[in-house]
C-alpha cells in the first residue's frame, strides 16, 4: 500500500517541482499528455481482449458501467444542487462563442474508439502475448509526471488553491456524494463496499481508474470503471453549458477531476474567466485525492 502510494505521488511531485516557462514547450507538453492518454487506453483495450470469453461479458460490462454512472453522477448532482441553493455565487457572463459540444463529445468518442482498436489488436494476438500490465504502469507513471508539470505551471500556487473555499466545497461534496453513489451502485451490482468506494474515487479520471482497478480487480471491472468515468465526461460536455447559468457548482463539479484539463475550456466559455480558478482548484484537489483514495480502498480487498 505505502509503496503504491509513493509510486503514484512520486512522479506527480517530481513533475510539480519542474518549472517550465516556455509557451511552446507547454503546448508540446499538452500534446504529449493527450498522446499518452491514447496509448494507455489502447493498452487497456488489448488487456480487455485477453479476457476469456469476452463476448459473454460485454452486456454485463455495459450494465455495470451504466449503473455506476447513474448512481454516482446522480448523487453528485443532488449534492451540488444543494450547494447552489444554499450559497449563491456571482459569476460573470462571457461574450466568447461557446465551443462546439459535438466537437468535445467527439473527443470522448474517439477515446472509446481507441479502446476498441486495442481490443481488435488483442483479439488477433495470443492470450497474454504482450506484457500489457507492465507497459500500462510505465505509461501511467510518465503521464503523471507530465500532469505534475502542468499543475506546477497552471499559474496558481498551492496556497492560492488551498484557500479557495468554494472550490473546496465542490471537491468535498464530490468526494462524499461519489462514495454514496458508489455504495448504492455496488449494492445493486453485488460488489463489496471497498471495491465500490475504490471505483467511485476516480472522480472522472478514466485512465487512472482503468489501470488501477484492472490491476487489482481484473480487466472487466477495470473496464467498467473506465467506461463509468468516460460516460461522466460525455455527460459533462453536454450538461455544463446548460447548468452554468443557474447551477455553477454543478457545472464545475460534474466534470470531477477533468475540470483541471479536459472540461476546463467549456467551463470557461460557459461561465467566464471567474470560473476558471474554481475549476482548476477543484479539479486539482480531486486529481490528488483520486489515486490515494483508490489505492487505499483497493488495498482493503
Amino acid at each position: 500500500m505505502l509503496f503504491d502510494v509513493i509510486l503514484i505521488l512520486l512522479p506527480l511531485i517530481c513533475g510539480y517541482l519542474i518549472p517550465l516557462h516556455s509557451t511552446i514547450w507547454l503546448k508540446r507538453l499538452q500534446w504529449l499528455c493527450s498522446q499518452m492518454v491514447y496509448l494507455i487506453l489502447f493498452l487497456m483495450g488489448i488487456g480487455l481482449a485477453f479476457v476469456d470469453q469476452l463476448d459473454q461479458h460485454l452486456l454485463p460490462l455495459l450494465r455495470s458501467a451504466g449503473v455506476l454512472t447513474i448512481c454516482i453522477c446522480g448523487a453528485n448532482m443532488l449534492a451540488l444542487w444543494w450547494l447552489d441553493r444554499h450559497q449563491r455565487q456571482q459569476h460573470e457572463e462571457t461574450a466568447l462563442a461557446p465551443q462546439s459540444k459535438w466537437r468535445m463529445a467527439w473527443e470522448s468518442i474517439r477515446m472509446a474508439l481507441v479502446v476498441l482498436a486495442g481490443v481488435g489488436l488483442g483479439l488477433l494476438l495470443e492470450k497474454n502475448a504482450l506484457p500489457v500490465h507492465e507497459w500500462s504502469n510505465w505509461s501511467l507513471m510518465l503521464l503523471l509526471l507530465l500532469i505534475g508539470i502542468q499543475m506546477r505551471n497552471s499559474g496558481m500556487s498551492l496556497r492560492q488553491m488551498l484557500v479557495n473555499v468554494w472550490a473546496l466545497q465542490i471537491a468535498g461534496l464530490i468526494v462524499l456524494s461519489s462514495w454514496l453513489g458508489g455504495l448504492i451502485a455496488g449494492f445493486l451490482l453485488g460488489w463489496s463496499w471497498h471495491q465500490s468506494l475504490a471505483i467511485s474515487s476516480a472522480f472522472g479520471w478514466y485512465s487512472l481508474s482503468g489501470i488501477l482497478v484492472s490491476g487489482e480487480l481484473g480487466p472487466l471491472v477495470g473496464s467498467a470503471a473506465f467506461l463509468n468515468d468516460l460516460f461522466r465526461e460525455l455527460l459533462a460536455l453536454v450538461a455544463i453549458p446548460v447548468l452554468m447559468r443557474r447551477h455553477p457548482s454543478a457545472a464545475v463539479g460534474l466534470g470531477g477531476a477533468t475540470a483541471l484539463d479536459f472540461t476546463l475550456p467549456i467551463i470557461q466559455r460557459s461561465g467566464g474567466l471567474v470560473m476558471v480558478p474554481i475549476a482548476v482548484v477543484s479539479g486539482f484537489i480531486l486529481s490528488l485525492l483520486g489515486p490515494l483514495l483508490m489505492l487505499f480502498f483497493l488495498s482493503l480487498g
